[in-house]
């Protein structure tokens, strides 16, 4: 389902995953960010560590995954929400889906990150929308986006050419 309207709340927490994007940028890495919200709290936050861990994977979503189902269990993720500067690529939507987390909300579509990025190898997108990858699941994920669009294109400004 998506929600046509981002809340305040849901626009406060994309500016974070925003603004963790930057600081993914300025650590050398790809501008992306993400973070976990439960009852209305940021309880972990990841970035984009493709270039500085050498890791294929080391997307900031897929990073936030990892710390998330260390930390918390089933239950508990899904009544989490996973915020992101930028749509899932397929790759995070699975991981994603397969940490129970029920709810995701995204600034940047992934074909407008698509249309910066053009053919550029450092991201080779698949131009697969996550809710397409999620749509195949057995379980529901609730995805919201995109919003704020002109914010989260100004993190990824002059960073593609």
């Amino acid at each position: 389902m998506t929600t046509p309207i981002p809340s305040t709340e849901d626009e406060a927490f994309l500016r974070r995953a925003v603004a963790l994007a930057a600081a993914a940028r300025a650590a050398g890495n790809h501008p992306f960010g993400a973070l976990l919200v439960l009852g209305g709290e940021a309880v972990l936050e990841a970035r984009n560590t493709v270039v500085t861990e050498r890791d294929a994977t080391g997307h900031a979503e897929t990073n936030l995954v990892r710390l998330a189902t260390r930390a918390f269990d089933r239950g508990t993720l899904a009544r989490a929400t996973l915020y992101t500067s930028t749509e899932p690529c397929a790759m995070c939507s699975g991981a994603l889906y397969w940490s129970g987390v029920g709810r995701l909300v995204y600034a940047l579509g992934e074909d407008e990150l698509l249309a910066l990025t053009g053919a550029n190898p450092e991201n080779p997108t698949m131009a697969l929308p996550c809710r397409e990858v999620l749509a195949r699941g057995q379980r529901p994920v609730d995805v919201a986006g995109p919003f704020l669009r002109e914010e989260a294109t100004a993190v990824h400004a002059g960073f593609w050419t």
